[in-house]
């Protein structure tokens, strides 16, 4: 058992919590907690610390799947020190960062979402989270989004992680065109947008631009989508949530393909 916060393997998984740069270089995240161990695929895990309590009080399959992946028992003070938490659970891994191509994220029929400078991280796990839900094939973040591995980011996600293709680009305007040259149509959601969001087709390939949470998307990355539409406000109301509004378009879209395939 670790009893010491300042091994080295602590102090490591401590940093990882902390420093985005550090995540970047090593390629390596945190995640935390029973439930979101238990749905990371075994391939991606590199380390896994618990402690005696949390070990006692696991079921059958959890066990197998800790022998599966080895891990290392601490003490509650050590876990404390490691964990990003407030109420920690007793266990926490390192995991391998995902590694996704854009063909990974365009499927059949592709639904997208474009995300420029989401900075909020619950904001941003809830997209992830929502993106699952609604059938999305790729979210595409702009180099000024929070990191996606993030702990709160992550804890956000609650496994959408794990499932939904995602990858940070260098250059938001030149992913726009390169799925305008796919035949994918760009939809910016946008205060000043001529056309209402449950008016358009999103039954073909489709992606919606969402920008940051205060200030919507830049002028420059709304004009470059094909149509730029709204969400129409009752009340005094300027905008929506950044994570609201990705819901209410992608789960639109969804919509609109499920009707289509009944029909």
């Amino acid at each position: 058992m670790i009893t010491s916060a300042a091994n080295d393997k602590i102090k490591h998984v401590a940093a990882l919590q902390q420093k985005a740069r550090l995540r970047r270089e090593e390629s390596l995240f945190v995640i935390e907690g029973g439930r979101l161990f238990w749905e990371t695929p075994d391939s991606m895990v590199r380390e896994v610390y618990a402690t005696e309590r949390f070990l006692e009080n696991a079921d059958r399959e959890m066990k197998e799947k800790l022998v599966r992946t080895g891990y290392e028992t601490v003490s509650e003070q050590v876990f404390g020190k490691m964990s990003d938490t407030k109420a920690p659970q007793g266990i926490l891994a390192v995991l391998t960062q995902q590694k996704y191509e854009r063909e990974d994220l365009l499927g059949t029929s592709p639904l997208l979402l474009l995300l420029e400078n989401i900075q909020d991280p619950g904001n941003l796990g809830t997209i992830m989270r929502t993106a699952e839900g609604a059938g999305v094939t790729g979210v595409i973040l702009s180099p000024d989004c929070a990191d996606i591995y993030q702990p709160k980011v992550v804890r956000s996600t609650m496994g959408s992680l794990f499932r939904v293709p995602f990858y940070r680009t260098d250059d938001l305007q030149k992913e726009i065109r390169f799925l305008q040259g796919r035949n994918i149509k760009v939809y910016a959601a946008y205060l000043e947008g001529s056309e209402c969001y449950d008016s358009e087709n999103y039954r073909n390939p489709s992606a919606f631009l969402i920008g940051n949470e205060g200030n919507g998307l830049t002028r420059e990355t709304a004009t470059a989508a094909d149509v730029r539409i709204r969400i129409p406000m009752a009340g005094e109301l300027e905008s929506l949530n950044a994570a609201v509004s990705a819901a209410l378009l992608v789960y639109e879209a969804a919509r609109q393909r499920r009707d289509f395939h009944l029909e």
